[in-house]
């Protein structure tokens, strides 16, 4: 199979990480617990042989590499962030990185900020979105986001959940119910705290189609037109700062749910995605499919819209 898709939405599994954060893992991701621990590079290049994706832009999802002590997060930031760039060396054109920081260390975040960019030359930033019931607007991580508007990054979000938000419905794992509605949290907090204005030259990426962000933006702008306070956080609209969003189209490739991202963002700013080793990523390749979107768009978002963003990619 002829090798042209861009995958931004692909998770790598370091020894490292599963070694520190295993107990974590196991308790946040259950029945796929065994496969991450199994992982290996080749089981990557190996998916995407099989289904056209030329490069996965690697980023480590829920729950980061926060341990609750700032000595060990960082050594796992680091251990992490060299795992993907060897990965990237030894596959030379197949992968693409977005470096993990260990918020909520502010000042070990900064000092990772420059290594990551710095020396390893990643093509952006992969956070969660929250850091122990933290969410990212909150003013402690503003240094963060300045410094990454100053160096105009790509930060991208992968969701997980709150320490509230666990088993708060029987039988329910958190990923069902609760990551889409975290995505939405994080969303909101960085643009009613102003920091989306603050910091206009970040791109901001966020996964599964800005979680529920299609069914309540409107919520969002009417509570802006009744609030000045938060209005004024927000001077360019509430739906000109969500516009300018890049989303990834995991778990959105039906009609509805695609329908109510494009009231949001154009089709030039949605991303493919596989959610691999979490997902196949025959699930979204066939879920465009069946959208009978135009080659043009299906190009844009299999390909081309990534490119752009990311012009480093395979480089």
């Amino acid at each position: 199979m002829a090798l042209h898709r861009v995958d931004t939405h692909h998770h790598p599994y370091p020894p490292a990480y599963i070694a520190a954060a295993g107990d974590i893992l196991k308790h946040t991701t259950h029945a796929f617990y065994d496969r991450l621990t199994k992982w290996q590079p080749g089981h990557a290049i190996e998916a995407m042989d099989r289904t056209g994706i030329e490069i996965s832009v690697l980023s480590i999802a829920t729950p980061s590499v926060w341990l609750g002590d700032a000595a060990k997060s960082c050594k796992l930031a680091r251990d992490c962030n060299d795992y993907a760039a060897k990965m990237q060396a030894d596959h030379k054109g197949r992968f693409g990185h977005f470096a993990t920081l260990p918020l909520p260390d502010v000042d070990g975040s900064l000092r990772e900020i420059e290594y990551i960019f710095g020396t390893l030359k990643a093509d952006g930033i992969a956070l969660t979105t929250n850091y122990a019931d933290k969410y990212p607007g909150e003013q402690a991580f503003a240094p963060v986001f300045d410094e990454l508007n100053r160096r105009n990054a790509v930060v991208y979000f992968h969701p997980t959940a709150a320490s509230f938000a666990f088993n708060r419905v029987q039988d329910i794992p958190p990923p069902t119910i609760e990551f889409p509605f975290d995505t939405t949290r994080t969303i909101t907090s960085l643009l009613f705290s102003g920091t989306f204005s603050r910091c206009p030259n970040i791109k901001w990426v966020f996964s599964h189609g800005g979680g529920a962000l299609g069914m309540v933006a409107n919520r969002l702008a009417g509570l802006a037109k009744n609030r000045p306070e938060l209005a004024a956080r927000v001077p360019n609209g509430v739906m000109a700062e969500l516009g300018k969003l890049y989303l990834d189209v995991v778990g959105i490739t039906t009609p509805g749910a695609l329908a109510a991202v494009l009231d949001i963002v154009p089709m030039s700013q949605l991303l493919f995605g596989s959610d691999f080793p979490f997902w196949k990523p025959e699930e979204t390749i066939d879920g465009l499919a069946g959208l009978k979107l135009s080659s043009a768009d299906l190009a844009a978002i299999e390909r081309g819209n990534a490119l752009k963003l990311l012009p480093g990619l395979g480089k």
